[in-house]
């Protein structure tokens, strides 16, 4: 027969009592589990797909959603219930559920600003252990005393290992504040502890095995309730899969000596402050957000399981020993543990290939651009780019030279720019406010770094079969006419291409690298990480390279290209996209100076850029490339870019380079000609522009192309639709150098000859809507300088509803390379 808690038999009634508490405890946990999991899940999700059509909140509107629906249950159970043990549970985490609401704002900034977020935190959580200890000053805890503190001490380093073993540090403040972080937050989950569960257990205890037992699924759900709210881009996910094991063992450290269990808050308080301190310092949230190309969420999430059976197997332990953990006495031997793992610990980082500081730096901007009106009339091709480029070093040359000064007075490492007037510096948010302050400074824009693998990218492979015959891309736009009928397939153009790297040997590129026989100087560049040979780890370089050029699935077969790694591993930002724009326009040798070796005779003639900087994930507010687009618009580089994936809302073209007027920006339509689902809409809202956009549509949906390995797959995004209009200038520029350099008259013929858009619900565009634009390229071809981007209104359309032309779904129409082919045979 059971004891109640004070060692009375109990009836049948009370029984059905006692069990009907623990299935109403087990039903709250279990509402906890599925509310905390499904609301941080989403959120990461989100953020992971940025391009799903499901629209879910934000992550502050779904951390404050888990801690409403959370609170709401506990409020009246922590409120109302009589007895003190029970209620004890119900307060500690309903005050864990009013510390995530609290902590909810935190995650009202971009990830971005991974600092200013966890010093939000940091000060919320410290606010929150001073309120809370303040509304508890009745309760007069006993002393705390460090018994058992080794102890913890041990089992955080032990439990610490795999993300040590896995992870790497960011800056030195980084660590620093994400240290702290834990600190405070395993201060304030020992309190809460302490003065809720804990104290009960003094009045009403249950035995020892069962106070541990049962304290373990209490400490379990308030740290995960209290893990949901810190830091940020899915990080939580990983603290709530792994910290909530560590209950049983936070529970068995109390435990460590003669009652009462609270006196041991410092303890406690290590523990589960030293355990979250872990991941916090050594994972990377920058590449959480990163599609599994990367293996930095995966990593994580495997961290997190087995530090999750780690600390299982410690609670194990304690629940054995449960019986005999109130006789355990302090020695100095019980250091001895924790001073080896220390050591292993610091060993296996400094072993394991990603020792050091991997901070995020800094872009910034300077207020002084350069002026390049002067190339405006300038026909030579030639003289313009050399212009172009001797007037940008020039300019930032002059206007940098004193904040570089001061740069080099302090050690500070730093790369200077000049497409952008601009310096990117290593440094975090103290830096910041002192550059932001600097009287030639406009802005400092995050410039965020992914930190190193612990092993090499594995690289990409698709399937092995080579098409026979042009695919339906290729068929639709009329390439394979043009090759046929015209004879034209390239010659002669240089495609310049950044993305994630490419194949430079594929069966499909070999023969069209500029590289070629090994001569890497001046045809490729990698600002990640210095490779000296091309390669593609992610595929997606290969692949919208090979819809530009490839033998048997690009549009210009025989065109020539070289290119540059601005996302190696998914993620930019501004000055790996400067960088790489700056070597589209003055290639350098490897190892050389972009501004000293840069060689603008050796530019791209078409750039085609498969990739957007959104400002919350990588930096990029809405005119910090703009500079160096109209530089390139000026040095007369046709510049193609993605109109991005984060359709089917108006105004969802939103990130640099798509947005800007002297960036040909290209959407995807399917093959029976609809518009992608997933292909962003204008107007452009975020510069205040409202400028229609994208230029024009082409195939992006189910597109067959190159693939590393000498492998081949079907992809689909925007990313492949901007080839195919690279592919088209290159067949216009082949059939009439003449038009080499002439952006006006190029953009011109691409509207002109393109077909009516007729994929939104059946919907045509009858040829009268059509705007006059062969007055526009007459005026064009005889020197004038006007775009014919604004013909009329921007709006977006709703489904069905006949639309005009130029449109914010489909911009002017659908590419038709044989149409712009044959009007630039035309003007030769």
């Amino acid at each position: 027969m059971e004891t109640d808690n004070h060692g009375n038999p109990e009836t049948e009634s009370t029984g059905c009592n006692v069990w009907a508490r623990r299935s109403l405890i087990l039903l709250v946990l279990a509402w906890i589990s599925l509310v905390s999991f499904g609301a941080q899940g989403a959120s990461w999700l989100a953020a992971l797909f940025e391009s799903m059509a499901v629209s879910i909140p934000d992550p502050a509107a779904m951390t404050a959603i888990q801690a409403i629906a959370i609170g709401i249950v506990l409020l009246p159970l922590a409120l109302i219930w009589t007895d003190g043990r029970h209620r004890g549970i119900f307060q500690a985490w309903l005050a864990a559920a009013g510390f995530l609401l609290l902590m909810a704002p935190t995650r009202l900034l971009p990830s971005t600003a991974s600092q200013e977020i966890i010093l939000l935190q940091i000060g919320v959580s410290l606010a929150c252990l001073l309120v809370f200890v303040w509304m508890a000053r009745s309760q007069h805890l006993p002393r705390a005393t460090w018994t058992g503190s080794m102890v913890s001490v041990a089992i955080a380093l032990l439990f610490a290992l795999i993300w040590i073993a896995w992870g790497a540090m960011g800056s030195a403040l980084d660590v620093f504040l994400n240290l702290l972080l834990g600190l405070v937050f395993g201060l304030l989950a020992s309190q809460i502890m302490s003065r809720t569960w804990l104290a009960a257990l003094v009045t009403d205890p249950g035995g020892a095995t069962h106070d541990l037992v049962t304290g373990g699924f209490v400490t379990g759900a308030l740290v995960l309730i209290m893990a949901s709210a810190l830091s940020l881009n899915g990080l939580q996910l990983a603290l709530m899969v792994a910290l909530p094991a560590l209950g049983w063992a936070a529970m068995g450290v109390t435990r460590l000596g003669p009652p009462p269990e609270s006196s041991r808050r410092p303890a406690l308080a290590s523990l589960l402050g030293l355990a979250a301190a872990a991941p916090l310092v050594f994972v990377d949230t920058d590449g959480l957000v990163l599609e599994a190309m990367d293996p930095i969420a995966m990593k994580t999430l495997g961290a997190a399981f087995i530090a999750m059976v780690i600390a299982w197997l410690v609670g194990l332990v304690m629940i054995l020993l449960s019986s005999r953990l109130a006789r355990f006495r302090p020695r100095g031997a019980w250091a001895v543990p924790a001073i080896g793992l220390a050591l292993a610990a610091g060993v296996l980082y400094l072993t394991g290939g990603q020792s050091g500081f991997h901070g995020d730096r800094l872009f910034v901007v300077l207020k002084d651009q350069a002026d390049l009106s002067a190339t405006a009339d300038m026909a030579d091709f030639s003289l313009r780019r050399q212009t172009v480029f001797d007037t940008l070093v020039q300019h930032a040359s002059g206007t940098q030279a004193e904040l570089r000064q001061r740069l080099d007075d302090r050690g500070i490492d730093y790369t200077s720019y000049y497409l952008v007037n601009a310096i990117e510096v290593d440094g975090g948010l103290l830096r910041r406010l002192w550059l932001a302050r600097r009287p030639e400074v406009d802005r400092v824009l995050p410039s965020p770094r992914l930190r190193p693998n612990q092993s090499p990218l594995a690289i990409a492979t698709g399937f092995p079969t080579q098409p026979g015959e042009p695919d339906w891309n290729l068929t639709s736009i009329g390439a394979d006419r043009v090759w046929n009928d015209l004879g034209i397939t390239g010659q002669g153009i240089v495609v310049g291409q950044s993305d994630s790297g490419a194949q430079f040997d594929h069966p499909e590129l070999a023969d069209g690298y500029r590289g070629g026989q090994g001569q890497h100087d001046y045809n490729w560049l990698d600002p990640w990480y210095g490779t000296e040979t091309p390669v593609d780890h992610g595929g997606h370089g290969t692949h919208t390279l090979g819809s530009v050029l490839g033998n048997s699935v690009g549009v210009a077969p025989d065109a020539t290209w070289f290119a540059c790694t601005n996302l190696a591993r998914n993620l930019g930002n501004p000055a790996f996209y400067l960088a790489c724009m700056q070597f589209m326009l003055a290639p350098y040798p490897l190892g050389g100076d972009p501004f000293v070796d840069g060689d603008p005779a050796r530019s791209a003639h078409v750039l085609n850029n498969s990739w957007g900087c959104p400002e919350d994930y990588e930096g990029c507010d809405p005119t910090s490339l703009q500079p160096a687009l109209e530089a390139l618009r000026a040095a007369g580089i046709f510049v193609v870019a993605a109109a991005g994936n984060s359709g089917p809302e108006c105004s969802s073209l939103t990130d640099p380079i798509a947005i800007y007027d002297a960036a040909f920006s290209v959407g995807a339509i399917d093959r029976e000609g609809h518009l992608a689902t997933f292909s962003s809409r204008g107007p452009v809202t975020v510069d205040e522009s409202g400028r229609v956009k994208p230029d024009i549509v082409a195939p992006g949906v189910d597109v067959l192309s190159a693939y590393p390995g000498d492998t081949y797959r079907i992809s689909s995004g925007t990313s492949m639709a901007g080839p195919h209009v690279a592919g088209v200038v290159a067949l216009m520029w082949s059939a009439n150098p003449d038009l080499m350099g002439d952006i006006d008259a190029t953009e011109a013929i691409l509207i002109e000859s393109s077909k009516p858009f007729s994929g939104v619900e059946g919907a045509t565009l009858p040829n009268d809507d059509r705007p006059p634009v062969a007055e526009q390229l007459e005026e064009s071809l005889s020197g004038g300088s006007g775009r014919v981007s604004a013909v009329t209104p921007a709006y977006c359309t709703p489904a069905g509803a006949l639309i005009g032309v130029p449109n914010n779904l489909a911009g002017y129409g659908v590419v038709d390379a044989y149409q712009a082919v044959q009007m630039a045979l035309e003007l030769r």
